[in-house]
């Protein structure tokens, strides 16, 4: 099993915590101790993502978060060196989360080399297209990484098998159509949709876009899940604290969703 479901299969918890950050925000020293709180407070699983100026998935306040991060001049390199600063020193593996465009300029095999030795132990891409996973899928199950693929609730049929089937490890679920964001209400299809994955196959699922406030982290961690990712709550919360406690407040918003989630 890759490491990314090996933990998730083995969490102690009924369902794991995945929260997200930017690398790079609000500062490269704070998204260190951001990563260091993180694990602190329970977090299962962490997603780190690399800044970007076309970032089509993620709502108004992720693209902000990269907006900051990328004027600061964060960038792959200074996302490895964030990586490399916490290696071997937390509990929670860390999840790249970036586009394609980014991996084909750097080079497939070499990106993918270099977050390995660096130290993470997941990839997230969300415009791959499934028809382009194979060359990806081989180099990530050579150096060891799970790729993770997307499932969407506008997703055919015969696209869930396809990605059923090409998937190394654990699928994420998006939880609603459109980008990333806070949201009042979850797509009540997801349910369903949860129960028609788990029917046709025993990889596991994260779900996650959308899941805003502990109340709906409550609700999905009962849909036969086995993790949640949340984004921009994690975001709007370090946004919206003064910079002396950023981590207080970061810390406090972990620790009061992994207890939701868990409830």
């Amino acid at each position: 099993m890759n490491p990314i479901s090996a933990i998730l299969n083995n969490k102690k918890s009924k369902c794991a915590l995945i929260p997200f950050i930017t690398a790079g925000y609000p500062s490269l020293k704070k998204s260190v101790q951001a990563l260091f709180t993180l694990d602190n407070q329970g977090a299962d699983i962490i997603e780190l993502g690399i800044p970007y100026s076309d970032a089509l998935a993620d709502g108004p306040i992720i693209q902000e978060s990269s907006k900051v991060a990328l004027e600061q001049g964060i960038y792959i390199d200074q996302v490895l060196n964030i990586l490399e600063a916490v290696q071997f020193k937390l509990k929670a593996p860390i999840v790249i989360f970036t586009y394609y465009n980014p991996v084909l300029s750097r080079g497939v095999k070499r990106f993918i080399q270099e977050i390995v030795s660096s130290g993470a132990q997941g990839l997230l891409i969300p415009d791959l297209p499934v028809e382009e996973t194979d060359y990806i899928i081989s180099l990530c199950t050579y150096y060891k990484i799970e790729l993770i693929l997307f499932i969407a609730p506008t997703s055919s049929e015969k696209r869930i098998e396809l990605i059923l089937l090409k998937s190394p490890g654990c699928i994420y679920l998006v939880s609603s159509c459109g980008v990333t964001g806070l949201r009042k209400e979850l797509n009540s299809e997801i349910k369903n949709l949860v129960n028609i994955i788990k029917y046709r196959t025993n990889k596991l699922v994260i779900l996650g876009f959308g899941i805003s406030n502990s109340v709906q982290a409550n609700l999905v961690s009962k849909y036969n899940i086995d993790g949640i990712v949340i984004g921009s709550a994690f975001i709007k919360t370090i946004s919206s604290s003064e910079h002396d406690d950023i981590n207080d407040n970061l810390g406090s918003f972990c620790s009061k969703m992994k207890l939701s989630i868990n409830s």
